[in-house]
């Protein structure tokens, strides 16, 4: 088949990649977001120039100069793998077997553009990745395929994407090119009474609450780890927090219960997390052993406060 790639960062330079050395199809074109001053060059354009392959970069895919461009490739298929400009059903239609997209979250569950975070936050037990065929809605539209992901007790937002949904994400690529190759691809609608949708989570999302139980509070700190980092004050000054680990604490809420060469045990409303690394503002990660000596930390000292 002709192919057009869409994409950006590692993920879409990897699912590019990953195309290219299959060596069943022609990729026609890759498509990025356009460059942005004083910012690195995208992987995924960096890819494009590697491999001596077609590349553009448009703003946005409503000018009728953009859509002649993309008929004059005659694609008959558009993968859409990490994409944050829309794709309007003008562009999407173009390619004479449609357009898919990729998304890293068990459709229709976690809608939104931070869909792994959000699933960890909430302590869920399962997460997963989809490859769809988009219509306007975000993250709407007929299911391609599916590959469900265990979330593990201590799991982070690093390793989830890292370690599981990114080389299944890039399996699972080729899976749906050969899915369509086949023909009668699957059009499984989704639904609509188990869609939940969450906006990015911020830095307002990731601030502890020590007044919770200390498995919401473990949670919300692996869920942000390492972006965009969940933090709490000591003395007014912020510092973000990173690897921890729930254990037994007896205090209050947001007290520091000991320091030690592990890190500093914290006490939430139940039970408590002990802190390993921590990036006070300004600075970089550290140990929390270390951030606990310079900043002069003692037990009775109150986090958040």
């Amino acid at each position: 088949m002709r192919i057009i790639v869409m994409g950006q960062q590692a993920f879409g330079k990897a699912a590019l990649e990953a195309i290219l050395g299959a060596g069943k199809d022609e990729v026609v074109a890759v498509y990025t977001a356009p460059d942005k001053e004083g910012r690195a060059v995208d992987p995924m354009k960096e890819a494009a120039l590697e491999h001596e392959l077609p590349l553009y970069q448009p703003a946005n895919f409503k000018d009728q100069a953009v859509l002649e461009e993309l008929r004059a490739l005659k694609p008959d298929l558009m993968i859409m793998a990490y994409v944050i400009i829309f794709v309007p059903e003008a562009a999407r239609n173009i390619p004479s077997r449609g357009s898919i997209c990729f998304h890293p979250s068990f459709l229709p569950k976690h809608r939104g553009p931070s869909s792994i975070n959000w699933p960890i936050i909430g302590g869920a037990t399962k997460t997963g990745l989809t490859y769809f065929w988009p219509d306007d809605g975000l993250d709407e539209g007929d299911i391609l395929l599916q590959k469900e992901i265990e979330v593990g007790p201590d799991d982070t937002l690093g390793s989830i994407y890292f370690q599981k949904i990114f080389p299944l994400g890039v399996e699972a690529t080729l899976e749906a090119i050969e899915l369509i190759r086949a023909g009668n691809p699957p059009h499984i609608p989704q639904d609509e009474s188990q869609a939940t949708y969450e906006s990015w989570c911020k830095k307002k999302d990731s601030e502890i609450d020590w007044s919770r139980n200390s498995a919401e509070v473990y949670n919300l700190i692996r869920g942000t780890n390492p972006q965009p980092g969940a933090w709490t004050t000591l003395g007014g000054a912020e510092v973000q927090v990173f690897d921890s680990r729930r254990s037994e604490a007896d205090g209050a809420p947001g007290e520091v219960v000991s320091v030690s060469n592990d890190g500093v045990l914290v006490a939430a409303k139940t039970g408590g997390v002990l802190i390993e690394r921590v990036r006070p503002k300004g600075g970089q990660k550290v140990a929390a052993a270390q951030w606990a000596s310079d900043a002069g930390l003692e037990k009775g000292t109150v986090l958040g406060a």
